[in-house]
């Protein structure tokens, strides 16, 4: 089915349905789910128990506002890469289902819509986190690093640990040590993640010259070190329990999970030396499953006795 036959409705205009889904296609909504499921987890933490659930709905919905408005700008600014990648080509700048000003104007309206509520809802602190976290996913990222070098991912990551500040904020309505901890086992965690997806799809982002580490490097450069950013974010989850006074169960989960991880980080690696074929998707999906099970044993532990 080509585009037209895609976006054929009554009159030549896309139906409401297929532009709200357009719209919401916009913000990522994969990478949403993946910022809240670490906001929630941390804010427990902070609470040391359930916190209000109206002040945590609040949060989620600031957060994925802030997320959704980075992640339509990030649409906005790359429409001419996801022209030519094939990973991108359905996004809605490409297939016409939306124009770049509604793009344009989406994000704007959502980015506002996330500061005011989560001042509003929250405090000013986390209102203001909120902002920081849109001009580095957006700025930094997206305007500065992306296509400029190969450690574009790994300090364009920043923006994608600001939500276990937003949570933590939300509840203290400060920052101490613990939030700043889970901040750098996400930040350690975003190379790992992300460079076995950019191997799966380096003809991609060669064609659009973006300049990711699994393109100007051969893949036995990176799953080194996508091993060494994995050994790193294991030892950094390891810190939490002596500053956070975690428990058992985080223990075990942080040091069984990890422990899978860093084997198939290795596993990833030693298939790359001998040239055989790798598969990246697999320490991909495998590194969010990791850090989904690091951040429920955060928000499940200080609900127990031990």
């Amino acid at each position: 089915m080509d585009v037209a036959e895609k976006t054929r409705t009554v009159g030549g205009k896309p139906g409401f349905r297929r532009t709200l889904q357009a719209y919401i296609a916009l913000t990522k909504p994969r990478v949403i789910e993946l910022l809240l499921v670490v906001t929630a987890p941390t804010m427990i933490l902070a609470e040391r128990g359930i916190p209000n659930l109206w002040l945590v709905l609040a949060t989620l919905i600031g957060g994925a506002l802030s997320a959704g408005s980075a992640g339509a700008f990030n649409c906005y600014i790359d429409r001419d890469m996801d022209r030519v990648m094939k990973r991108t080509k359905g996004r809605p700048l490409v297939t016409g289902e939306l124009t770049d000003r509604q793009a344009l104007v989406f994000a704007w309206v959502l980015g506002a819509a996330s500061i005011a509520w989560l001042w509003i809802f929250t405090n000013w602190l986390a209102a203001a986190l909120s902002l920081g976290a849109i001009l580095l996913y957006v700025v930094f990222y997206t305007l500065i690093l992306k296509r400029r070098t190969a450690q574009n991912i790994v300090w364009g990551g920043v923006a994608g640990c600001m939500p276990v500040l937003i949570g933590w904020a939300a509840v203290t309505g400060d920052l101490s040590w613990p939030p700043f901890i889970l901040f750098a086992i996400i930040f350690l965690w975003t190379p790992p993640h992300y460079w076995p997806l950019s191997m799966k799809y380096r003809d991609d982002y060669q064609a659009a010259g973006v300049p990711m580490l699994a393109v100007v490097r051969g893949r036995t450069q990176v799953g080194l070190q996508v091993i060494l950013y994995a050994w790193a974010t294991v030892a950094c989850s390891l810190l939490l329990i002596p500053i956070a006074d975690m428990g058992l169960l985080y223990t075990f989960t942080a040091l069984v999970a990890g422990g899978w991880f860093i084997y198939e980080t290795h596993r990833l690696y030693n298939f790359a030396i001998r040239h055989e074929h790798v598969s990246p998707m697999r320490v991909f999906h495998g590194s969010i499953a990791y850090l989904t099970l690091v951040f429920v044993a955060v928000g499940v532990d200080p609900l127990l006795p031990f």
